[in-house]
Parts: C-alpha cells; structure tokens; sequence
C-alpha cells in the first residue's frame, strides 16, 4: 500500500489528506499565492477545501500567522471560487 501524505489545516487543525487541502505559499519575494500543483517553493500553509475553514481562516488570522505575512482579500475570494468550483 502506498502512503497517503498528511498535513494539518492552519484553520481547523485537522490533520487531512494532502489532496483534501489547499496550498498557500509565500516565496523568497513576499509573494503570496495559491499554489495548486503543491510543489512551489516557499513557506507553505494548508487550509481545508471549505467555506467554514475559510471563514475560521479570516476570523482567526491563522493564515498571516502560518505565512509570517499579511495576506489580501484577493486570495480569500480566489479561495473561495476553488472552493465552490
């Protein structure tokens, strides 16, 4: 059996499959992205794929505290579009 990699929501602080998850990185420049091949460098950080972990994202800053950054409205509504999709 192959192993299934598992990593923690910085909003929920469950422990998922990586594929359940979304991957936000900060590269070396301050850029924050969404990363959605999971393989871009930088600091990354993992949030569930749903609205209320979202939410628990904005109402507890837990992403800007993953990342060491503030992060902008943009990408919590880019967010929410790959959500809903």
């Amino acid at each position: 059996m192959k192993k299934i990699p598992l990593r923690k929501c910085v909003a929920t602080n469950e422990r998922l499959p990586k594929k359940e998850l979304v991957r936000i990185v900060k590269n070396n420049e301050g850029k924050v992205f969404i990363d959605l091949t999971g393989k871009a460098n930088g600091r990354g950080a993992y949030l569930k794929r749903s609205n209320e972990a979202i939410d628990i994202a904005i109402k507890k800053n837990s992403l800007s505290r993953a990342l060491e950054c503030t992060i902008e409205k943009e990408i919590y509504e880019e967010l929410r579009k790959i959500v809903n999709e």
